[in-house]
């Protein structure tokens, strides 16, 4: 074999197909081979002297040494697309940092799990029974844990099941850190939990930090006087016959009841089986927060606060001023006869609570386990004492208080009521803040019977399109109402017959078998089933499209999904005697909803003066059985009781110009064009 030299392309050539012989494969020890590498080193030294000679190649090849190798890439052709694409990589890599860093600067904060769904009381006595005894129990509750998978509900509230002697049906607690028997144990409980946590769904529980039963240990020690638990309640001394002063119980009568064996008074503001812990003595403070600290441990996700205005009274015991000067005093025997300056929320709670939300925040720090505290306080017409709870710009409390003022929408039942009610908390509320809306629980009347069965689908779309999050007592989501009981176990009650909660917690109907599907006993249940279980039930109304249920887990999916109704802007449209109307609308997106609520007579709407509404709407859901698709804005017909959601499409913003009638708790835009979310 031979190298030739070809002079006119100024490079070398290996004949018989090699590129080049100095790196063709020979057997090293052959002569052959010796003497071509010889032939090769020469010919090398020779082309690589004179400049114009200089080694070249065609094309680089493969296996070349590093020396053919950098004077190839020091050619232009080969250089400059090589420093074009490094550059190229660089500003590719700066801009995809820029923009990550815009994208998450710009984004709004991510909404926490308690504000994507609307919270689900579950009154456990009522829910489901597993063992046959007539009572619901944890158990039960996790055999129906499947109902809030198809409500899209993500999020439950668990009335008490602590260790009790029952006198309030939970709410007298015997032990903190033990469940009930009549509900099951606490293996039942970390069971639940589990599964819960499994499905996704989170667990709040019940927190009842003013009082304890009067068979706590704790009370037990304290009324022998035995240290260090002496003062973990309020006593004074008094006599049998003549309380310390004129404060009445929440039950009615004295707070105050004698006790023989300590020859003192205690102090507690509801059942006399219900005494007043002391939170101005630290103990008490730090034994309560190690129960907050031992369910948190075991993995719940929130807590509502019981009760919280009741925690700390005065200590200078003075009567608490008649709403009626000239009554006689000796015949003031309810709460609402006084005004309560020295027993409810006085100075020291809101520090108090506070610190609990600094607890609950060391155990939020692992993601997707934030810990949800909400407070219930009932300030009736003192809306801004219920507003500290939110807490200030430098300490945060609850993620929101209870809103209870959709309560009182029955007793004006109107569009005009309807948004005085809602624009009371949304006008009072700070800054920023979350609202929420509540239309019943186990202490109120269902708002099936005080508003009526024929508004109970309209009040369910209110409650599932206002801005906020939402709680819906078991049963509102079918339309239960109270029922007459028969036989009266509410201590409430038993004191007033008139004021009985018994009615609003009869077992939940669950299909039309015996007992409602709620328990297989067969010597009846604790409280009476409702007479018309057999046709206000989940069973039959999850067949039903135009159902309650299916009403309302189509507009729970709906603000599940749409972006415009879980964090857009909320205004005001119309209101008067019969309609409430308003609208959700966000930046940058086209699509808007309508939403116009009927709590009078069949009327017709003109909105033609909102120039920002588009002259059609289409209908998205009808409360009520309608044939019409779309409406004109300037004539928009609902029936008593109908509530409509309306879509539409439009450039137009409404609450640019109409500043006073919107709100919104985290502003945020939207940008079509990478169908995300950031900060306006």
């Amino acid at each position: 074999m031979s190298l030739t030299k070809i002079t006119n392309i100024d490079s070398v050539e290996l004949q018989e197909g090699a590129q080049n012989a100095a790196f063709q494969e020979e057997d090293d020890d052959t002569p052959d081979a010796s003497s071509t590498r010889e032939q090769q080193a020469t010919s090398v030294s020779i082309t690589a002297r004179p400049e114009e000679n200089a080694y070249t190649q065609i094309k680089p090849y493969a296996g070349m040494p590093k020396e053919v190798l950098m004077l190839y890439s020091s050619k232009a052709c080969y250089r400059i697309p090589r420093e074009i694409i490094f550059w190229l990589i660089i500003a590719c890599t700066l801009a995809l940092i820029a923009m990550t860093i815009t994208i998450v600067a710009l984004s709004p904060r991510c909404m926490s799990w308690w504000q994507l769904t609307p919270v689900y009381q579950v009154y456990p006595r009522s829910f489901k029974d597993s063992n046959a005894d007539g009572v619901g129990d944890l158990k039960g509750i996790r055999e129906k844990l499947s109902h809030f998978e198809y409500l899209n509900i993500k999020a439950i509230w668990i009335s008490p099941f602590y260790k009790s002697p029952m006198r309030d049906f939970g709410y007298d607690v015997e032990d903190f850190r033990e469940v009930d028997p009549i509900f099951g144990t606490m293996e039942d409980f970390d069971d639940l939990l589990a599964s819960m946590h499994d499905r996704g769904l989170k667990l709040i529980m019940d927190y009842i930090p003013n009082h304890t039963s009067d068979k706590h240990v704790w009370f037990q020690l304290s009324r022998n006087g035995t240290e260090p638990y002496k003062d973990y309640y309020i006593w004074v001394n008094c006599t049998a016959d003549k309380p310390p002063n004129n404060w009445v119980s929440v039950f009615g009568n004295s707070t105050w009841e004698y006790d023989e064996i300590r020859q003192q008074c205690y102090f507690h503001q509801f059942l006399k089986e219900q005494p007043d812990l002391n939170f101005r003595n630290p103990r008490v403070i730090e034994e309560m927060t190690d129960i907050i600290h031992f369910w948190l441990k075991k993995g719940v996700d929130g807590f509502r606060m019981d009760a919280v205005k009741h925690m700390l009274e005065a200590t200078h015991l003075r009567n608490e001023p008649q709403v009626d000067p000239d009554q006689d005093p000796s015949t003031v025997d309810t709460e609402f006869e006084l005004y309560h300056d020295y027993t409810y929320t006085q100075n020291g709670l809101h520090e108090i609570l506070t610190e609990w939300r600094i607890e609950m925040d060391a155990y939020s720090r692992e993601p997707g386990r934030y810990r949800f505290m909400v407070t219930e306080c009932y300030d009736y017409e003192e809306i801004e004492k219920t507003m500290r709870y939110y807490g200030t710009s430098y300490a945060t409390e609850a993620d929101f208080p209870f809103n209870f003022y959709l309560l009182y929408l029955p007793d004006d039942l109107s569009g005009n009521q309807a948004k005085g009610l809602v624009d009371l908390w949304m006008s009072n509320m700070p800054k920023g803040k979350w609202p929420n809306w509540v239309v019943g629980n186990h202490d109120k009347p269902r708002i099936g019977s005080s508003a009526g069965k024929e508004y109970v689908r309209a009040i369910n779309m209110l409650l599932l399109t206002l801005p906020g999050t939402p709680t819906t007592y078991y049963g509102e989501e079918i339309g239960m109402v109270n029922v007459n009981v028969s036989v009266i176990q509410d201590p409430f009650g038993q004191h007033d017959p008139s004021n009985s909660r018994d009615p609003q917690r009869t077992p939940m109907q669950w299909n039309d078998k015996p007992n409602a599907g709620f328990s297989d006993s067969e010597n009846g249940t604790w409280l009476d089933i409702a007479p018309d279980y057999s046709t206000v039930n989940v069973e039959l109304q999850q067949t039903e499209q135009d159902s309650t249920i299916s009403q309302y887990r189509a507009l729970n999916l709906l603000k599940g999904s749409e972006v415009v109704l879980s964090r857009g802007w909320f205004c005001y449209i119309w209101s008067d005697v019969n309609v409430f109307a308003y609208l959700r609308e966000l930046d940058g997106l086209k699509k808007g909803f309508l939403v116009v609520l009927n709590f009078g007579k069949d009327t017709t709407t003109d909105l033609s003066s909102v120039s920002e509404l588009p002259d059609s709407l289409t209908v998205h859901l009808s409360t009520l059985p309608i044939s019409q698709k779309t409406f004109s804005k300037s004539s928009i017909p609902t029936s008593q009781g109908q509530g409509l959601l309306l879509e539409y499409s439009t450039n137009q913003r409404f609450h640019p110009n109409h500043a006073s009638e919107c709100y919104v708790s985290e502003k945020a835009c939207y940008l079509s064009a990478l169908d995300i979310l950031y900060k306006c």
